[in-house]
């Protein structure tokens, strides 16, 4: 596990990150891993304020993603934590078992999203297993999400379906991501809405603090 320190936020609405890329082949060099750099890409477009990010590439090994989980929340204070892979039903595939080993609070709403989404292009969705939970500490929270494997499918799952006007026909799960950091203690973030719209209640709307980019 990597020594790195505890992120620091440059202004109150930086937004802290860590990506977790799971996988045998790539994290022992058989291949170069494509999860990360798709990761870091989408958010660093769909996100308007800045972005500091933290990034760990793991075997398939409950105990080894359930501990980078925990050092991306609790030692460098990430109040986000995105994971990509293992999240099928081969025997390897455990990253949903390490991310509830390590959850506070399940939010299934994440889950059942995204396998809406991701049925709207391959039926083979109905066998992903990704969740999605909050972690808490007496200091902390942070929302962990596990995505698919694919770049192609974490674009897609992250932002919707849209028609060929542009109009969001399933909605994206990073469209509930900003509005659930907020309920948790986290920096307010705000969205290019032409990549995804940001949902918030109006009570939760405020003029616009965040560092520019």
């Amino acid at each position: 596990m990597s020594e790195q320190q505890r992120l620091v936020r440059g202004h109150p609405d930086e937004l802290l990150v860590g990506l977790v890329s799971i996988s045998d082949r790539a994290s022992s060099g058989v291949y170069q891993d494509q999860g990360l750099p798709a990761l870091q890409a989408w958010l660093e477009s769909a996100v308007l304020g800045r972005c500091q990010f933290a990034t760990r590439l793991v075997p398939d090994e409950t105990e080894q993603i359930s501990a980078a989980l925990i050092h991306l929340v609790d030692e460098l204070g990430c109040d986000l934590v995105l994971t990509t892979g293992g999240t099928g039903p081969a025997r390897r595939d455990v990253t949903p078992e390490a991310t509830l080993a390590v959850a506070t609070k399940e939010m299934p709403g994440f889950g059942e999203q995204m396998r809406q989404v991701s049925l709207a292009f391959v039926p083979t969705a109905i066998l992903s297993r990704q969740v999605a939970v909050i972690r808490e500490t007496p200091e902390h929270a942070a929302l962990i999400i596990n995505l698919p494997g694919q770049p192609k499918a974490i674009k897609e799952t992250l932002e919707g379906l849209k028609d060929a006007e542009g109009k969001t026909r399933v909605a994206g799960i990073f469209a509930a991501v900003p509005y659930c950091i907020d309920l948790i203690g986290g920096p307010y973030i705000e969205t290019r809405e032409q990549i995804v719209k940001a949902f918030r209640p109006k009570s939760a709307l405020r003029p616009r603090t965040g560092p520019q980019r």
